[in-house]
């Protein structure tokens, strides 16, 4: 959601301008502000991509840890627990054989150890065996790091010690991370933004031999979200209902194993609204009245604005006739997504997207209270979809 306000607080600059005494100047005004706040916009977005292309990937410390090229220190952070538990896992169920776990692999909690006790376990030698490894759990709760500070100016070589912090990151500004990206490997494990879970989706169905039509996909992101965790408990429980001969998930799949409806969904809601559908546009709102767990205002209010807010730069697109390039302008991962945006364009002008993205603001301020005591969020759905098709 912080991401969702950032972008109403650009829109809330965009519309600025509006408020000009003449019509023409302030049309030309608007769409001029537009252009540089959207090409902004975009700019930040690339940079954050470079950012992290730059920084140690999730792939890259698996693909070491399988060749048991090991580190002395994995420090795991962030705010998505799903990568974290993924590596800490993949280390306490690799590096040592079954029976060398006894004496050399360690578990402790940060609520109920010290920095000190942890130092000095790291400070053992392996009994038996190649290596030691040392898990600090929650380690968020340690305070005081003194104690493993000095510990990576000279870390124990035979020592692998998995520090796991998570619900945030390590403050940059004590001496621990600077350390530790010393000697060993530091990992910050971000949340994913909606726009990466299909891409998520089909590399982690791929990796187990099967694959996904686009609609299955956006079927699946929509009603699933974030959770990572939730999400491959979902696609594990599709794999397995896959054949050895059809290793393909189809939207059918989905509806049977997943329980979201193929024909009633946010998806199906979104083609609607682009394909300016009214009567399918309503028996979807009807049926998410009928349904709530299917879909709420609180869902499809993020997903319905970060269309129309990529419809509004897709505007500004060198060359927005040509579906590859509008694609890779967009930053979309395949030519079947950036046709939503096609169709958008032909359906929607400019001006109506930057009346509906205003209107996005007072919906959502509305689904908070402001200056709305009694409407529901079924009645303020059916008031944006009604805004944005007439």
């Amino acid at each position: 959601m912080r991401f969702f306000y950032t972008l109403l607080y650009i829109v809330q600059i965009i519309f600025v301008p509006l408020r000009t005494d003449n019509a023409d100047e302030r049309n030309e005004s608007s769409l001029s502000n537009c252009r540089v706040q959207l090409i902004s916009c975009k700019d930040t977005k690339n940079i954050s991509m470079a950012e992290k292309k730059s920084g140690i990937s999730y792939e890259s410390i698996m693909k070491d840890l399988k060749a048991r090229k090991f580190a002395p220190v994995y420090v795991l952070m962030g705010d998505e627990p799903f990568y974290i538990d993924k590596i800490c896992d993949y280390i306490m169920e690799n590096v040592l054989k079954p029976e060398e776990r006894d004496f050399n692999q360690t578990v402790v909690f940060g609520a109920d150890t010290t920095a000190a006790q942890v130092a000095d376990l790291c400070k053992g030698y392996p009994m038996m065996a190649e290596h030691r490894v040392v898990v600090v759990k929650e380690a968020q709760n340690l305070r005081i790091l003194e104690a493993l500070e000095k510990y990576l100016e000279n870390p124990v070589k035979s020592t692998i010690l998995v520090y796991c912090h998570k619900n945030g990151s390590i403050d940059r500004r004590k001496k621990f991370l600077p350390r530790a990206e010393k000697v060993g490997v530091v990992f910050e494990s971000k949340k994913l933004y909606d726009r990466q879970l299909p891409s998520f989706i089909e590399t982690y169905l791929k990796v187990h031999k099967a694959t996904i039509e686009p609609k299955a996909t956006q079927m699946i992101a929509d009603h699933i979200g974030a959770d990572l965790n939730r999400l491959t408990s979902e696609l594990d429980k599709l794999l397995l209902s896959l054949s050895d001969s059809d290793r393909r998930v189809t939207p059918e799949l989905v509806e049977r194993e997943i329980g979201v409806s193929k024909d009633f969904n946010a998806f199906e809601l979104r083609s609607a609204i682009v394909n300016r559908d009214v009567f399918k546009a309503n028996q979807i709102i009807n049926y998410f009245d009928s349904n709530p767990k299917s879909g709420s205002l609180y869902a499809l209010l993020p997903m319905l604005f970060s269309y129309f807010q990529n419809l509004m730069i897709a505007y500004y697109a060198p060359n927005k006739q040509n579906e590859s390039e509008l694609a890779k302008f967009l930053d979309l991962r395949g030519t079947w997504a950036v046709r939503d945006y096609v169709t958008g364009m032909r359906n929607f002008s400019g001006m109506k997207v930057m009346q509906i993205i205003d209107k996005f603001k007072e919906v959502d301020a509305k689904s908070k209270g402001l200056d709305n005591p009694f409407t529901s969020a079924g009645e303020l759905m059916r008031e944006l979809v009604f805004f944005i098709l007439h």
